[in-house]
């Protein structure tokens, strides 16, 4: 970000800031959700609808891996956010070298802990005889370019948050492209199946890897690559990893409560169940990937602002995103509930699948209107570097309700138990969020005055 550019985030039209920001953060989100849609359209036209389920048991491990990523990419975003509203460039860039640093250190290890036992890994999480293969050819690939994805995920979230959310959309449509073009060749061409969806995944990131690597090159910007910023700050890390614990909490949280899902809709569902969940979980992502967008253009608008002092515009950010993040959730709930049987049919033709996919939407997305306040306000949190507050909401909602409501529902009510229980820790966990965030709001206010 240039320091004109920096200027214009306390001087500009909070609207068109906004738009600015979290447009192309939309985009880019939406393209990014599809590398997941695309993988279980394609999979399940082509090998039916065990593939499917076979993919769906590889949630757990793909939130685990994206909670370290978020942990990192997320962390050092918001924390180079506040440092250019702060005029502080050297400690931005010095927030850059870390997270490379982090992002590959972590990308490894997770690899290397997880591929030796990625089969037992995968049985844990609900996967049976005939569903293991998929699950095992896709995740084996996925952990191979493990540090490819984290370096790719967290270099783009800082080219966004330092000001070039066109770029980052632009690098994010790049890889999804050529993630499309890659798994229609590998799979209905080469016939690679479950394994050349994930090949496609991979060398997409690579690619799309370098060009940001080639962005962070040039020095014509406040962020970039040099030689001195590439070691070890315990105070930088130790900023990154607070800010960001509430995303990466979030996300390991996700793993821990599919694998809980997985296991409840095993026992009262059978395979076809977690095929019908894979469904369900792709479509929500979607939506939560828009109001996530929304977030990350908040982002760097309302960190920025904070730092800078200028507390009115950091509310009138807010008040904003809260607007545009309800009515995306009241447009996923009106579509949900008016057309399940077609979206369920995008991604499988069996009958009973799809039977059991469309009473889980129906269940599951009953309270999405409402989500999308709840995923704002969470961020807001994080973006002015509340990391305790944004913490324990994000776990209300995936850990302190829905976990126990996961564990006592279905011994009551089978599998729509399930079903329910994700729907009702949305609203109690709404309601939560609600109380904390007025408490923050009027401080603002009183700062702001």
């Amino acid at each position: 970000m240039s320091e004109d550019k920096s200027l214009l985030l306390e001087r500009d039209d909070i609207g068109c800031l906004l738009r600015r920001y979290a447009f192309p953060a939309i985009i880019a989100m939406i393209a990014s959700s599809l590398y997941n849609i695309i993988d279980s359209i394609f999979i399940g036209q082509k090998l039916g609808a065990l593939a499917i389920s076979g993919l769906a048991l590889t949630f757990p491990l793909m939130n685990l891996s994206a909670a370290f990523g978020t942990l990192v990419g997320v962390g050092g975003a918001t924390l180079i956010s506040i440092s250019l509203g702060r005029k502080d460039h050297t400690y931005a860039r010095n927030v850059l070298g870390n997270v490379v640093i982090l992002s590959v250190i972590i990308g490894t290890l997770f690899t290397l802990f997880t591929l030796p036992f990625l089969d037992e890994i995968l049985y844990f999480f609900g996967g049976s005889d005939q569903t293991i293969k998929y699950a095992s050819d896709f995740m084996f690939i996925i952990l191979c370019g493990n540090i490819f994805t984290h370096l790719f995920f967290g270099l783009n979230a800082i080219v966004r948050s330092s000001g070039n959310p066109k770029l980052a959309m632009m690098v994010t449509l790049f890889s999804v492209i050529i993630n499309i073009i890659l798994a229609l060749l590998f799979i209905f061409v080469f016939e690679w199946g479950i394994a050349g969806a994930a090949s496609a995944t991979v060398i997409s990131q690579f690619i799309s890897l370098i060009w940001l690597i080639v962005i962070f090159m040039k020095r014509n910007k406040v962020v970039y690559f040099s030689r001195e910023i590439f070691h070890f700050n315990k105070k930088i890390i130790f900023d990154i990893f607070s800010i960001g614990l509430a995303p990466f909490l979030l996300n390991a949280a996700a793993c821990f409560v599919v694998i809980l899902i997985n296991s409840s809709l095993q026992k009262y569902g059978g395979d076809l169940a977690i095929g019908a969940y894979g469904i369900i979980n792709r479509v929500a992502f979607i939506f939560v990937m828009i109001i996530m967008g929304i977030t990350q253009g908040m982002q760097p608008i309302v960190g920025y602002n904070y730092g800078a002092k200028l507390y009115s515009r950091v509310l009138q950010t807010y008040y904003k995103a809260v607007k545009w993040g309800v009515l995306v959730m009241l447009i996923a709930f009106a579509a949900v509930e008016l057309f399940p049987k077609s979206i369920s049919m995008a991604f499988t033709t069996d009958k009973e699948l799809v039977d059991i996919a469309i009473k889980g939407f129906r269940i599951v997305f009953i309270f999405f209107p409402i989500i999308g306040f709840q995923i704002v306000s969470s961020n807001l949190f994080q973006s002015i570097g509340k990391a305790k507050k944004s913490i324990f909401l994000s776990l209300t909602r995936q850990v302190i309700l829905l976990i126990p409501l996961i564990i006592i529902l279905p011994s009551f009510m089978g599998i729509k138990g399930v079903w329910w229980a994700m729907p009702i820790s949305d609203f109690v966990a709404t309601v939560i969020t609600t109380f904390m965030v007025i408490s923050q709001v009027n401080q603002l206010k009183a700062l702001a005055n």
